[in-house]
């Protein structure tokens, strides 16, 4: 028998990303979803997902404004893996929001452009889902240094597993070169965080490697992942009867 999600908590932090993704493919099954922005710790997860043959669906948020690399490498995941990855797409097109907020909303109100196009067709995702598995890491920023690698997410109301929250960049780029896992070849042009084209630069050497993105404004993410609390670091009892009816 599966130990309580508050137990699963601590046990967890001392257990791989293959052994976290195992116990949620038992907990949840196909109710837990990976959230996949295609960046090296994403891919990486379709990988460790597809060997050990979790059922988690895959899904990305389509923003309208991704890089042509990141549209590319997500038909060859789809061909490699053989997925149906959900394209999550904002209810307003690029013109729609325009029209309503303004040309080029990202130069004036960069937070209020992911609320559109990333924050709303998230919230909207996970209301089917009783768990979602992303790929942030405690050494990428600041703010996800506190992140567990299983945690009860207040902002959607759901369990968060982020398996390779423990990885480094090194670890990461291992994986990825000795399965030979396919990835957005912006990285080999200096940027190491891959989002929007209008909000995406490459970074320069000695720079933070989250500098390219938002650059000229005091954004370091979009909304999708928040600074846990202390309350929050602890997974609410409302999460045992999630992971019970799930």
């Amino acid at each position: 028998m599966n130990p309580s999600l508050q137990e699963a908590q601590t046990a967890a932090e001392t257990w791989s990303a293959q052994e976290l993704l195992l116990w949620a493919a038992r907990e949840f099954g196909a109710a837990a979803a990976l959230a996949s922005s295609f960046g090296l710790e994403d891919i990486t997860l379709i990988d460790i997902v597809s060997r050990i043959g979790a059922p988690f669906p895959v899904f990305t948020l389509d923003t309208d404004f991704l890089f042509p690399e990141t549209y590319e490498l997500i038909t060859k995941v789809e061909a490699k893996y053989r997925l149906n990855i959900e394209r999550l797409r904002p209810k307003l097109t690029p013109d729609e929001q325009s029209r309503k907020f303004g040309y080029a909303l990202w130069t004036t109100q960069p937070d209020r452009c992911c609320a559109v196009r990333k924050v709303e067709p998230l919230t909207e995702r996970l209301k089917a889902s009783s768990a979602w598995i992303t790929g942030i890491r405690r050494e990428q920023s600041p703010t996800r240094a506190k992140a567990r690698k299983l945690e009860w997410d207040a902002q959607f109301g759901l369990v968060k597993l982020n398996p390779l929250a423990d990885w480094n960049q090194a670890q990461v780029w291992e994986y990825i070169r000795s399965h030979d896992v396919f990835y957005n070849p912006l990285h080999d042009r200096g940027y190491p965080s891959i989002g929007c084209t209008h909000c995406t630069r490459a970074v320069l050497p000695g720079e933070d490697p989250r500098a390219g993105r938002w650059s000229g404004f005091a954004k370091t993410e979009c909304g999708l992942h928040v600074v846990q609390t202390a309350e929050g670091e602890k997974l609410v009892r409302a999460a045992s009867e999630v992971g019970a009816d799930a």
